[in-house]
């Protein structure tokens, strides 16, 4: 089962000059309960933006450079060979994008993990339309803004029909 995980905008937005465009803790304490111990397949750029290796899980960085090395990582060159190397040890990886890692992987993809940002942003990459003939909700579960969330959220998954 391969998991798409992303936080979006209500326009479907990712991020602008490589960074997110909020902080929600609750978010990220999501995001790591999901993906601790699994592979996790992401675009170097979104390696890039990364604090530092994110701990317990095996990282898969996608990239078109043929000359690109991380002693960290595996290093891909296409999302077919990045799921391959994830299957080798994990039979569930979760692929963290950006933008173009999720257009790449949504046809491989059996379910979706969304973290909906009640708000719209300035942003320069999106999440890629999942469309209702392909995808159904299963779950949704709706977050207020508090004083630790700036933003109302809510968590959705979506399995492929």
């Amino acid at each position: 089962m391969i998991t798409i995980i992303a936080a979006i905008g209500k326009s479907r937005e990712l991020g602008k000059d490589n960074q997110l465009l909020w902080l929600l803790p609750n978010d990220l304490k999501r995001f790591k309960q999901l993906t601790l111990g699994h592979a996790v397949i992401m675009g170097r750029k979104t390696f890039d933006s990364l604090p530092g290796i994110l701990p317990n899980r095996r990282h898969i960085i996608l990239t078109t450079n043929p000359n690109y090395t991380n002693v960290q990582a595996v290093v891909a060159h296409s999302i077919q060979e990045a799921l391959e190397k994830a299957a080798e040890t994990d039979e569930t990886p979760y692929v963290l994008g950006g933008g173009e890692i999720y257009k790449l992987a949504l046809p491989f993809a059996d379910r979706v993990e969304l973290t909906i940002v009640e708000s719209t942003f300035e942003a320069d990459t999106f999440f890629p339309n999942l469309p209702a003939d392909v995808w159904q909700e299963i779950f949704i579960e709706h977050h207020p803004a508090d004083e630790k969330h700036a933003y109302a959220y809510s968590f959705h998954t979506f399995t492929k029909k």
